[in-house]
């Protein structure tokens, strides 16, 4: 399968006010059809009108029952109030048959009432056994929502909420997909408001308010709390530099198409993509290495396989990590074991694992959870002998020249030593769980409590700049090559970070090299459209959110790409920095970009990066994007349409 737009925006996102006054109209006209399932009380109808009506139904011929109905009314013997008047009241529907031509929205519910409750149970059934220990379980209570019969899901991003201002309407995730439409514009806003309440409260442990948001987030990042009165300037001021330069212009998503170059199924199954920006790129499987040429057009399989020796061990099978370096001639390889205490480090050329490094400090084994490179665009470096360390109290570089692996008999007991040539071990509370570089060496660093710090490439023992964390862990983060962007990978969105900021002095520089002081810009948050979230597949988590890859001063990024399930998700990043976004408008809090492209595959996707972006042929916007699943690797071209 090839690339694919979301269809929620063709279905849902440009119906306006007038469609949903249409149907409002014609709801009553209707005929009862069959039931939909599980919606006892839905008519068969939808947002849309109906082809084989010429969009409109026929309305009830005038006759003198108006008459005697109007009576009724007045004496109020036949009609209840209009929901308008209900309190937290709305309309209900459901979006039905998924990504298939007969998807549509059905009405759930004419008129229901929603509210949220603090209970320690989402199950209404288990709720009822908790009421006589409601008191002894207060501490572990959390925000649900309860909309009629049909719907009881705790807050969280996971419902993926969108609100639509202009049509007074949300749209949610909860077991299926949900759209919520008010009768006034008071109703949506004492939803939302209540919604982002709830949601703060379930995400940070402590009530919505002033002194809750001030101890959340500092005096210096209060404008992450409160967007509207954060400085932005340094988003607008960065895209007035990208415009002016012609080599990072981008053209708009719609003049953009992504054509399939390449696709090829692998012997085994690949469980990482360790992406060459020389000759070959490679796929990482159980029992070995499958080495792919890198052309303009993607990557194309050369037919070699570098198989681990009959010696590796089960232990060692199918890498967690694998690590390019010196001139991608040979690779590290960390085990898949919780317990990573070395490395291996393999000769690509021969084949041959020529070294199995220990982590050791003053004399103890230590355990490392992730490695990296020294720098974006150090593993191209044929001398180096350096790279980068991670626990989750630990930042460290190690160091291969050491005297005790300058030479190194491999049936010997004693496996060589790292070197501990630089970092820090932190006593407690820093829960690190991944870390990424600059082109300078710089060091990112995501947390599981949500926090990302910046570390400048001179020192790990403090942090330059510590951003807090939303709520949700940090599980990937990636910087662009200047160091003036940051993505932070979560389970349920992305957060895109500035880090310009302007010294004492008037000096613009990153927080990687500076205490950004209080004038911080907001971050941005990519996220999926409720029902692609919920089309995604049975893994609906985000992971290793990527800039496209520069190594070379002067150039620019120019996309985010991401993985959730079986899609592959693509950001035009010029446009999440345009502020003037069509997605930002009518927004409150934190700007939320929902343009992007996917690309649909047929099982859950391993990885998708972008080559090198000197791979990029003439005239197209970037270097192809290469995407793995178990069994197939496929490479896209990203070109502009004339």
């Amino acid at each position: 399968m090839g690339a694919a737009h979301s269809q929620e925006d063709l279905e849902i996102c440009t119906s306006d006010e007038e469609e949903y006054e249409e149907y409002e109209e014609r709801r009553d006209g209707q005929e009862e059809s069959e039931d939909e399932d599980k919606f006892e009380d839905s008519r068969d109808d939808t947002l849309a009108p109906s082809p084989s009506s010429g969009g409109r139904l026929p309305k009830p011929p005038s006759s003198s029952l108006d008459d005697v109905d109007a009576k009724l009314k007045s004496l109020k013997l036949k009609y209840t109030l209009p929901p308008s008047t209900t309190e937290n009241s709305a309309r209900l529907f459901r979006y039905i048959n998924g990504n298939t031509p007969k998807a549509k929205w059905i009405t759930a519910e004419k008129s229901t009432a929603y509210s949220f409750v603090k209970t320690s149970q989402v199950n209404e059934e288990e709720e009822e056994e908790d009421d006589d220990d409601k008191n002894q379980d207060s501490e572990n209570e959390w925000w649900v929502l309860k909309v009629g019969g049909k719907i009881r899901e705790k807050v969280s991003e996971e419902m993926q909420l969108k609100a639509y201002k202009d049509q007074r309407r949300v749209d949610f995730v909860a077991k299926g997909v949900w759209a919520l439409k008010f009768a006034t514009a008071e109703g949506f806003a004492d939803y939302v408001n209540s919604y982002n309440s709830c949601l703060f409260e379930n995400n940070h442990g402590v009530e919505f308010n002033e002194a809750s948001k001030a101890k959340i987030f500092g005096k210096d990042f209060i404008g992450w709390a409160n967007p509207e009165a954060a400085d932005d300037s340094m988003w607008e001021d960065a895209d007035d530099i990208l415009l002016k330069s012609p080599q990072s212009a981008t053209p708009l998503r719609d003049a953009q198409d992504l054509t399939e170059a390449f696709e090829e199924a692998t012997s085994e199954g690949i469980h990482s993509l360790a992406l060459g920006a020389l000759d070959n790129s490679f796929l990482v499987g159980d029992s070995g290495i499958q080495v792919f040429k890198n052309m303009r057009q993607g990557i194309q399989g050369k037919g070699v396989c570098v198989n681990f020796e009959a010696g590796y061990g089960k232990a060692h099978s199918a890498p967690r990590k694998a690590l390019l370096m010196r001139a991608e001639t040979n690779m590290l390889l960390m085990s898949p074991m919780s317990q990573n205490r070395g490395i291996h480090q393999l000769d690509i050329e021969t084949g041959k694992v020529i070294s199995e490094w220990k982590f050791e400090k003053d004399g103890v084994d230590i355990s490392m959870s992730d490695i990296t490179n020294d720098g974006k665009g150090a593993q191209l470096d044929p001398s180096a002998s350096t790279f980068l360390g991670l626990d989750n109290n630990r930042l460290c570089r190690w160091d291969m020249r050491d005297r005790y692996g300058m030479v190194q008999d491999l049936a010997a007991a004693s496996a060589p030593v790292l070197n501990w040539a630089q970092g820090h071990q932190f006593s407690r509370g820093t829960n690190f769980q991944c870390f990424a570089t600059t082109g300078d060496g710089s060091i990112v660093v995501g947390s599981l409590d949500g926090k990302i710090r910046l570390y400048s490439s001179n020192t790990m023992r403090q942090a330059k700049t510590a951003f807090p964390g939303l709520g949700a862990p940090v599980t990937h983060v990636d910087a662009t090559f200047d160091g003036k962007w940051i993505v932070g990978t979560t389970d349920t969105y992305l957060i895109v970070i500035c880090t310009l900021f302007t010294d004492k002095a008037g000096k613009t520089k990153t927080g990687f090299e500076g205490r950004m002081g209080n004038k911080i810009a907001a971050p941005r948050l990519l996220k999926l459209r409720p029902l692609d979230a919920h089309l995604a597949g049975s893994n609906k988590k985000f992971r290793n959110a990527q800039f496209s890859w520069v190594t070379e001063d002067g150039k620019q990024e120019r996309h985010v790409v991401a993985t959730v399930g079986k899609f592959s998700v693509i950001w035009n990043f010029q446009q999440v920095k345009n502020g003037s976004h069509e997605c930002y408008h009518e927004q409150e809090g934190l700007k939320k970009c929902y343009c992007y492209k996917i690309v649909l595959r047929n099982e859950s996707i391993v990885d998708s990066r972008f080559m090198n972006d000197n791979f990029a042929i003439s005239g197209s916007p970037e270097a192809p994007l290469v995407i793995a699943t178990p069994m197939k690797v496929s490479s896209f071209s990203l070109s502009s349409k004339r």
